[in-house]
């Protein structure tokens, strides 16, 4: 089985020795996102916004994998307070307003102290 990295300039630069994504079997498995800014690399806390770019630079991941929001099958959300349930999904239905993704949802304690992190797995390709 072929497996091809994936690198997008215009989501944030991994901050360890791992891949934004990785192409395999028919599937883009993107990994987990905090909510830097890619053109500044500030990491944003408010939770509403912080989850609004965590989902645009996973959607720019996902293009340049050549897939899509819409082909995301499986999501996995890490909040730092379980508290931000709510407002978090305020803005996650926005990305996924019809037959939303699977989707399981932790608290954790997560890199740069950020509020959210997301990983997600989509269909590769068309």
């Amino acid at each position: 089985m072929s497996r091809r990295a994936v690198f997008s300039s215009k989501a944030p630069k991994p901050v360890g020795p791992y891949s934004q994504a990785i192409v395999a079997g028919g599937f883009v498995f993107v990994s987990g996102q905090i909510p830097v800014d890619p053109s500044t690399g500030e990491l944003i806390d408010d939770i509403e916004k912080a989850t609004e770019l965590v989902l645009e630079n996973t959607r720019r991941i996902l293009e340049e994998a050549g897939s899509s929001l819409d082909k995301v099958v499986k999501v996995t959300v890490y909040l730092r307070d379980l508290s931000d349930f709510q407002l978090f999904n305020k803005v996650y239905s926005r990305y996924f307003p019809e037959a939303p993704p699977a989707r399981s949802t932790l608290q954790a304690k997560l890199p740069k102290d950020a509020r959210l992190m997301l990983d997600a797995i989509a269909i590769a390709g068309g």
